[in-house]
Parts: C-alpha cells; sequence; structure tokens
C-alpha cells in the first residue's frame, strides 16, 4: 500500500478559504492519477495542516511551491513537526520537477501555434515572486530560463518583489512576446499584481495561466510521488 500524500501550499492568509479548496482540488486530482491518498492543505488555512497530518499519519509531503528555500527546508519541516508529522517525507518542491521545462516549451509552442507565430521570432517574459531577502524563487527563475532559452527566440526574466520588476521588465518586447508565470497556484500576485504590472508596463501580449494550473500538473506530480516511493524503498534497502 503506498504511502498517503500531503500536497502542501502556501494559500493566501488574506483570504485562506479559495486557495485551500483549489489544492483540495488538485489533491483530488492527483489521487486519481496515483490510486492512493492525497490530502491537500495550504499553510494560510487555520488547522488545515495539522488536520491533514493527523488523516495521514507518516505521508509523504509535496510540496507545491516553485523553488527550493527556506520555506520547503526550514519552514515547513518545523510546521509539520509542530502540526505532529515529523515523520513525514518531504519530497523536492514542484518547480524542480525534471518535467517541468518541457511542459512550460509546450504551453508556449501551443500559444505561438494559435497565434502563427514561429519560437526564434518571439520572447518569452517568465515571471516569478523573487524575494529581497533569499534567493530561492530568483535561482528557481533564472534556472528554468536557461532550459527555455533553447526552444524560443529570447526569454526574459521578471519578478514581483525583486529587480527586475515587472513593470520595467515587460517594457518594450517586441510584437511577438507571451507572458509565462512561473508560480504553482493563482492567489493574489497572479490574480492582481501581475495584470497590474503589465498593464503598467504597455504589454499587449498574451499571458499564459500560471504553470501550476496546467491540465497536466495532476500526472506529473503522481510521476514524482512514484519516483519518491522508489527512492525511499531504495534507502531502506540500503541501511
Amino acid at each position: 500500500m503506498p504511502r498517503p500524500v500531503i500536497i502542501v501550499a502556501h494559500g493566501q492568509p488574506s483570504d485562506p478559504g479559495p486557495q485551500q479548496q483549489a489544492i483540495e482540488a488538485l489533491a483530488a486530482q492527483v489521487a486519481d492519477c496515483a490510486d492512493r491518498q492525497v490530502i491537500g492543505a495550504t499553510l494560510a488555512a487555520p488547522d488545515a495542516l495539522a488536520r491533514a497530518v493527523q488523516a495521514a499519519p507518516g505521508a509523504l509531503v509535496y510540496p507545491m511551491f516553485m523553488a527550493e528555500g527556506w520555506f520547503t527546508g526550514t519552514e515547513l519541516p518545523r510546521r509539520l513537526a509542530g502540526a505532529g508529522g515529523a515523520t513525514a517525507t518531504v519530497l523536492r518542491p514542484f518547480g524542480t520537477d525534471p518535467a517541468l521545462p518541457d511542459l512550460c516549451a509546450a504551453k508556449l509552442a501551443g500559444e505561438m501555434a494559435r497565434r502563427g507565430w514561429q519560437a526564434r521570432d518571439t520572447t518569452l517574459l517568465l515571471i516569478a515572486h523573487g524575494s529581497q531577502r533569499a534567493r530561492g524563487s530568483a535561482n528557481g527563475n533564472e534556472a528554468m530560463a536557461e532550459k527555455l532559452r533553447p526552444r524560443i527566440g529570447k526569454v526574459v526574466t521578471a519578478y514581483i518583489e525583486e529587480a527586475p520588476f515587472l513593470a520595467d521588465a515587460a517594457r518594450d518586447l517586441g510584437p511577438q512576446a507571451i507572458a509565462l508565470p512561473f508560480f504553482a497556484t493563482r492567489a493574489e500576485h497572479v490574480t492582481d499584481d501581475i495584470p497590474t504590472a503589465l498593464t503598467e508596463a504597455g504589454f499587449d501580449g498574451p499571458c499564459l495561466p500560471p504553470i501550476g494550473l496546467a491540465p497536466e500538473v495532476p500526472a506529473l506530480i503522481a510521476a514524482a510521488l512514484l519516483r519518491g516511493d522508489v527512492a525511499i524503498a531504495s534507502a531502506g534497502r540500503g541501511a
């Protein structure tokens, strides 16, 4: 019997309900793909993580985060321990999945095909959260940009909370530019900050949904969980 899984996302502290519902819906889709118990919890929803840990002791924890850093390496384990989940195994976050560059490239290719654009003539505006205090988000976004550069004419990176800020980076990108939010969920940054900054910049190209909302994501997560099972089993045999 495979270990249960808890998918954990940041959530939205100002209005935790919608994001908690969204992560629960994603968990249900992953459960269908993986044929195992999967529970969704946000850190912002009161007691959601504690309830998930109680329902799934010894779970695999899948961070629906875009980068490795303080949250996944320090804060999430601390929250889990405080919720009684010290024995949970935390997997690598969504944004580091080896299949993600191909998924991003496929979404870009689909949009370019719809518009009759050639990749060599197209600019990608890759948008991430960023931070004034930590480099995890920017490092993850820049790493993805490097993986995508061979597949499209030009890649420009931009951030909500650090330079180069989105409203500056999105200016004068030419007639064929596509914005892709490198985000796991559709919270305030995606619904409010990104559209506002793009409008301020005069960016009139398409802005795709955040990559974490792609229909292929539940199967991608299910595959990551299987890899986690294999790694844990291998470590156990080697002990």
